[in-house]
């Protein structure tokens, strides 16, 4: 190979190493770049992976604790000198008012939520832009109409 071949120093190379050398050199890019994305996803599906099993643990030892420390609450309001029927209902009560809160708490967020007001206007406007753009007519050559004549 000569010097030129292999892009020695002060070689001038022609077009079209230079865009094959350019095309590789992208391709070479792009590859390493989706590489490095896979290795980065991969790590943070595993954290979310174990995250995720972490914060359902938690969730479930939380609702198997709440019958438990309803049953303490409604005997601890009974040791007060209530009767015990009137210390679960008190109970039972306040699940009830925290149910309720939460559920306005809910219904006030649902209510916020409102379609994507600016998304669909960008969309309409890139809509008409694309409606108003024509391609430009080009010359057809008397070589290139007659292969598309005898190719169909």
């Amino acid at each position: 190979m000569s010097a030129t071949d292999q892009g020695a120093p002060g070689a001038e190379r022609t077009l079209g190493q230079l865009v094959a050398a350019a095309t590789a050199e992208m391709s070479a890019l792009v590859h390493d770049e989706i590489a490095l994305a896979k290795v980065e996803i991969k790590q943070d599906v595993k954290r979310a992976g174990i995250g995720s099993g972490a914060g359902i643990t938690a969730g479930v030892l939380v609702l198997f604790s709440l019958p438990v420390l309803s049953f303490a609450a409604a005997y601890g309001i009974h040791n007060l000198g209530l009767g015990l029927a009137w210390s679960f209902l008190i109970v039972g009560g306040v699940f009830w008012l925290l149910a309720g809160l939460v559920g306005l708490l809910a219904v006030s967020k649902f209510k916020k939520i409102k379609p994507p007001v600016k998304t669909m206007d960008s969309v309409k406007q890139t809509a008409a832009v694309v409606a108003t753009v024509k391609p430009h007519p080009r010359p057809v050559s008397d070589q290139a109409v007659g292969v598309a004549r005898s190719s169909s």
